[in-house]
């Protein structure tokens, strides 16, 4: 899973090294095997190639995996340095001197001058006093209290080298100028930050982006909230809509203008003006953008566009039912009408299915109760008409108009059985151009099967 949080993270990156003529590096941190499989790197490079960053941009993919011989040479050497020293304790031990579940490391191994040995771990020596000031882009100086943070891990007791400072030797050896990621990395920039100093190393330029945040202001959580990228490329977002909407996720550019091509988003995009907010990822807005770059897509592009959605798995009806020519007299109707490109069965199906695929609360509306008379009526009415008249939009519009007139209603109450009878829906395309494309002969069986049913 990619998740969409991480999606906005590239893109920042990704404009940010192509505005300054940089590189972006790929690299998959795959040192905790429990947390890593191949699919899921496969995951990551295929939702970041639909979104625009393919291999052709980028250095990597790098597996942190193949560096790990630098990342204990870096830990041997903080220990020869004096920054890190061996610790034997338990959680438990520590929990038993302390008397507090909850607190952390109490530095007990600190001055014991222990080596390596079995359950010994390699804890990095903190300041006791004084505080680390991070420098953010984004945040400005953001300061911490150094005797608030723990003497931590970077080794563990088997010789395997934690994250943290896996992290930072890749950096280094990398040379990676800028680190741009979540507000959720912040708290260990100060400890990252004193081992690229242990090490005789400048510190990178730090960048913390801001969450993301439900409607609830709830940070995104994969439990609860749809995060997925794939979820949405599934759904049928458009990359480039999704790619303009998670650009504007904590940062706008100039003017009132929001829906901008890419060369132009990464042209204004300035770090140091990203909002310190959390940023709402507000579905509502991202399906709105969705819908206006369907609507400006050339109509040959946005039919092309639409095939994976007209096939098996997703059509609902057989692949020997498609009629392309069909489709496509009706396509310039269904680019205006859909905000996702998986609503466009819905909006065809009639067209290819044997029999409508009934709405029930539509069919119990428009075609029961004190309604199941004028519906019959109109029916019939229309039916008697639509058996001769000319097979274009506007001569049956004209029939329905007039069915509708012996009942005195006018055309909109007067069709409403007529697209539920043919359809199966009470909403969807302009009714009299889908019962064009549709034909005569379909159109009359499925009002005489419906006027049966009633």
């Amino acid at each position: 899973m990619f998740h969409v949080g991480s999606a906005r993270s590239s893109l920042f990156n990704w404009a940010f090294a192509k505005q300054r003529g940089g590189a972006f590096v790929l690299r998959i941190e795959d040192t905790d095997a429990s947390r890593n499989r191949p699919e899921w790197t496969d995951g990551i490079i295929s939702a970041m190639a639909w979104l625009g960053m393919d291999a052709s941009g980028y250095e990597g993919p790098l597996l942190q995996s193949a560096n790990t011989d630098k990342h204990t040479a870096a830990a041997q050497q903080l220990l020869a340095k004096g920054h890190a020293y061996y610790c034997s304790c338990t959680r438990e031990e520590i929990v038993a001197r302390t008397g507090d579940p909850h607190r952390g490391y109490d530095g007990h191994c600190r001055d014991l001058g222990l080596g390596p040995g079995p359950g010994r771990a390699l804890r990095f020596r903190t300041p006791d006093e004084g505080t680390t000031v991070v420098r953010d882009l984004i945040r400005g100086d953001v300061r911490f209290d150094n005797a608030a943070i723990d003497d931590f891990p970077v080794m563990r007791a088997d010789g395997s080298v934690l994250f943290l400072l896996a992290n930072v030797v890749d950096d280094m050896d990398m040379r990676i100028s800028h680190v741009i990621r979540g507000e959720e990395h912040l708290p260990n920039t100060p400890k990252q930050q004193m081992m690229w100093q242990a090490l005789d190393h400048e510190p990178p330029v730090w960048a913390h982006l801001p969450l993301l945040v439900n409607e609830k202001r709830q940070k995104l959580s994969k439990r609860r909230d749809k995060v997925a990228l794939e979820d949405y490329r599934a759904e049928g977002y458009l990359a480039e809509a999704m790619r303009n909407y998670l650009m504007l996720l904590g940062w706008a550019p100039s003017g009132d203008r929001e829906i901008l091509p890419w060369p132009t988003l990464v042209e204004e995009f300035r770090l140091d003006e990203v909002n310190l907010s959390p940023a709402f990822f507000d579905i509502k807005k991202l399906r709105a953008i969705n819908g206006t770059y369907i609507r400006e897509l050339a109509v040959e592009e946005f039919i092309s566009r639409s095939e994976p959605w007209l096939t098996a798995p997703v059509a609902p009806w057989a692949a020997e039912a498609f009629d392309a020519q069909a489709y496509a007299q009706l396509a310039p109707l269904v680019q205006t009408r859909v905000a996702v490109m998986s609503e466009i069965p819905a909006n065809v199906d009639f067209l290819f299915l044997d029999e409508p695929d009934f709405d029930e609360p539509s069919w119990t509306k428009t075609m029961t109760g004190d309604a199941a008379a004028t519906a019959a009526g109109i029916i019939d009415a229309a039916v008697d008409s639509l058996r001769t008249v000319a097979w274009d939009a506007e001569s049956i519009r004209a029939c329905v108009e007039q069915a509708g007139a012996e009942f005195d209603l006018k055309l909109g109450k007067a069709q409403a059985p007529i697209r539920v009878a043919v359809t199966g829906r009470s909403t969807g395309l302009p009714l009299f151009e889908s019962l064009q494309v549709l034909g005569r002969d379909r159109t009359v069986d499925r009002l005489l099967a419906a006027r049966g049913r009633i």
